[in-house]
């Protein structure tokens, strides 16, 4: 689809972060939680300090891609973005990993230097399989000529001749940008190949749906190893109008709160784990200039978006996505950004429509046959936000690309708006008795049961193999303030279908539930718990 549209349309962003560092050039662009404060001048200014340095003192002429272990901030944004002009391919490492998993990621994308800081190294317990090298040291090996030629350039150099110095002319469209790697929440993370052209439809859709402005503040919490951190609180920043403030861990109520209201920020994009965290640690007052606010990655429960609103007056509204795809799907749009018209752009309970240039369609799960409005079934995107494949592994990539239509593996329907609805991931249903039997619909039950505190995740679901049934559904959960066999008749008497309704012996107490670094529950670890005690 991407070779139909026409060339104007598809962006390489690095040529766009020059014009938008000149529009901001005395205007504050990046800030975070660690004093930094940077122009759109003084941030361009160290990007092509920090690429000169990269390819005269660490970089070998054929090295082609570079890891990074850095958390959001106005380092790691430098840095991404010197490394892209540079022509070397970012692949932001997921450092909530073990050392074992981290190393395989190098290892597939074949990367000899890592770059970071010590206080970051301090704070990871990781043995990494590549050079390190540490952000610190680039201070004493910059010159005061370096400094200069690097500001002429980027104050009085014409826009026109700096791209052609820095050889962003001869970018094309389809060039691999980065390399994201999947959570590996369900088995092997695999590194998702994503082009100029992939991130940059995203980046374009998203000033376009929701009117970013000079006056936005994006609050930058998203790890950037997370796709929906690498496009939206970084390329968006840098290349659109907005500013953006980072800070290191979404999960550090307090501090996010205090950034938030520092540089008033107007929109954040999160997960409902983090907004429940926000909830909890944030005054009103933090958020006060607050505009937007995004959530993906799981459910956006009503209760959730109740009590975020009653606290801070926004009301979250849910989007959708993919690693593979950007990661931007879908989205509702907010009513303060939604554009004059009867056009209906938001209906909470769905995940909103597709982003300009992106379809979906629904087919049967067995058949594969394309389903109407109203019927759920595996929902397939296509649009030039499909990635370009997992790296080194074309027989995966066949599997879930067909004719330019991706798999995501979700369960959904589309309403006559073409609003997508998800009802599940495909590996998120249990086949019970020859019925599939869906663990998000269980859990949003046993989510209004149990939480007289609507913003705590208490439950989740998975299953195990039964010999009798075929599978054997597990609820995993935080203490309870009342027994299993009282929660199982609160189920019924919910009307689950009692092929629905977990056993009272297929509860299992944990400390906490499992997560990822980006947010998200982890499967894997849930299903390697619920094997332990009842496989």
């Amino acid at each position: 689809m991407a070779e139909d549209r026409d060339q104007s349309e598809r962006v390489v962003l690095p040529r766009l972060m020059l014009r938008a560092c000149r529009r901001a050039l005395w205007r504050t662009k990046v800030f975070d939680s660690m004093g930094a404060k940077l122009s759109g001048g003084a941030l361009l200014t160290r990007m092509l300090v920090a690429r000169r340095l990269l390819e005269c003192q660490v970089l070998a002429a054929e090295e082609h891609k570079v890891g990074l272990l850095l958390p959001p901030s106005a380092g790691a944004v430098i840095v991404n973005a010197a490394l892209t002009i540079a022509g070397r391919v970012p692949v932001n490492l997921n450092y909530t990993l073990s050392s074992e998993v981290m190393n395989y990621c190098i290892r597939e994308a074949g990367i000899r230097h890592v770059l970071t800081s010590r206080r970051v190294m301090q704070k990871l317990n990781l043995e990494v399989d590549a050079e390190l090298v540490y952000l610190e040291d680039f201070a004493s090996r910059v010159s005061k000529l370096d400094k200069l030629r690097a500001a002429l350039a980027a104050y009085a150099c014409p826009v026109w001749l700096l791209e052609r110095r820095l050889g962003l002319t001869r970018i094309k469209p389809d060039d691999l940008m980065t390399i994201i790697f999947t959570s590996g929440s369900t088995g092997e993370p695999k590194g998702v190949m994503l082009s100029f052209d992939n991130v940059g439809s995203n980046v374009t859709a998203i000033g376009e749906l929701v009117r970013l402005n000079a006056q936005d503040v994006l609050l930058g919490i998203l790890p950037l190893f997370h796709s929906f951190g690498y496009t939206t609180t970084l390329w968006t920043v840098l290349t659109l109008d907005p500013a953006g403030a980072y800070h290191f861990s979404p999960l550090d109520g307090q501090i996010v709160a205090k950034l938030a209201r520092d540089c008033r920020a107007t929109i954040i994009i999160a997960t409902p784990t983090f907004l429940r965290t926000y909830l909890k640690r944030a005054d009103k007052a933090d958020f006060a200039h607050l505009d937007v606010a995004v959530a993906g990655a799981e459910k956006l429960p009503k209760e959730l978006c109740d009590a975020f609103e009653q606290k801070f007056g926004v009301r979250p509204v849910e989007g959708y996505g993919a690693t593979e795809l950007s990661p931007l799907v879908a989205v509702n749009i907010p009513p303060s950004r939604k554009l004059p018209g009867p056009q209906v752009t938001l209906k909470e309970g769905t995940v909103g429509r597709p982003i300009p240039r992106v379809e979906a369609r629904v087919t049967d799960l067995d058949t594969g046959e394309v389903l109407p409005a109203g019927k759920p079934g595996m929902l397939w995107i296509r649009g030039p936000n499909v990635m370009q494949g997992y790296l080194h592994h074309p027989g995966k990539t066949a599997k879930v690309v067909v004719d330019g239509w991706y798999m995501t593996g979700d369960v959904a329907f589309l309403d006559t708006d073409g609003f997508i609805t998800i009802t599940g991931r495909e590996s998120r249903f249990s086949k019970i008795g020859g019925e599939m039997v869906p663990h998000l619909k269980i859990e949003e039950a046993l989510q209004r049961i149990l939480s007289a505190n609507e913003d705590e995740l208490k439950a989740v679901v998975t299953a195990v193999p039964d010999s009798r049934r075929g599978e054997r559904l597990v609820v995993v959960h935080t203490r309870l303030d009342r027994p299993a066999d009282e929660v199982v008749r609160a189920l019924q008497a919910a009307g689950l279908p009692n092929l629905w309704v977990p056993s009272a012996d297929s509860f299992l107490e944990v400390a906490e539930l499992p997560l990822l670094g980006t947010g998200k529950l982890d499967l894997r670890a849930l299903k390697n718990l619920a094997l332990e005690h009842f496989g």
